[in-house]
């Protein structure tokens, strides 16, 4: 099968990303983001119900947030307190999921020196979700109560799109399902409404690749893992 030009570009952008947990202080265009959201506003929903909406941070609103965010976190009863707008994880983990989440954890902390005991480590270490890693620009998005589990999966495939049109402009994302226990801090700063569920946070921006953490490649199963072909 010979590739065309459009096809190893497209793979290119879709294959290169991988979750980036640090970022140059380099500011993004407010004109390239909207190009970004326009593109991924195409993305498939059913019945054309775009259910997403997106909250884009920069300046002092995001630095506000994190701030806000980070006096909880770092409050050992009040961010217990805190419970998830939705459920992300599995109640109960089971094989590969628990095998599979485990492992990307274990290898970014070996990549940051972090050992299993080194609990302040990796508390501080997570703490940089809630500064967007550094990024210069964070995203919140949202969807409507209301909507249904479908639009959780046209979600998915907007939110895939953006990450996408941003590796084709030279930039770098991490999704972050971090800020979901957080969405009380969330609607306080930006005014989010009740009727909205937050869904993820997103880190964006250009990658500072001399931090090691951006090294991590995740692994994937292999295609006769996941796949079957039915003839």
């Amino acid at each position: 099968m010979i590739q065309t030009t459009q096809q190893k570009t497209v793979d290119e952008a879709i294959t290169s990303r991988h979750s980036i947990r640090a970022y140059l202080p380099t500011p993004v265009a407010r004109e390239d983001i909207a190009s970004m959201l326009e593109v991924a506003a195409r993305a498939p929903s059913g019945s054309n119900t775009q259910p997403w909406k997106a909250y884009v941070l920069m300046g002092e609103m995001k630095r506000q947030l994190t701030a806000e965010i980070l006096a909880i976190y770092h409050d050992q009863t009040k961010f217990a307190a805190l419970t998830e707008d939705y459920r992300y994880y599995p109640t109960d983990w089971s094989s590969p999921y628990q095998e599979r989440r485990r492992k990307v954890g274990l290898d970014l902390y070996k990549l940051l020196g972090l050992g299993r005991d080194d609990k302040t480590g990796m508390h501080a270490q997570h703490a940089r979700n809630y500064a967007f890693f550094g990024a210069p620009v964070g995203m919140i998005f949202t969807i409507e109560r209301k909507m249904n589990t479908g639009s959780w999966l046209d979600f998915g495939c907007f939110l895939q799109t953006l990450m996408i049109a941003a590796r084709g402009r030279g930039l770098d994302t991490c999704a972050q399902a971090a800020f979901n226990r957080f969405h009380p801090i969330i609607r306080q700063v930006t005014g989010i409404p009740q009727e909205e569920v937050v869904m993820c946070g997103l880190a964006l921006g250009f990658a500072d690749m001399s931090k090691v953490e951006n090294t991590l490649i995740s692994e994937r199963e292999s295609l006769s893992g996941f796949a079957r072909f039915l003839d």
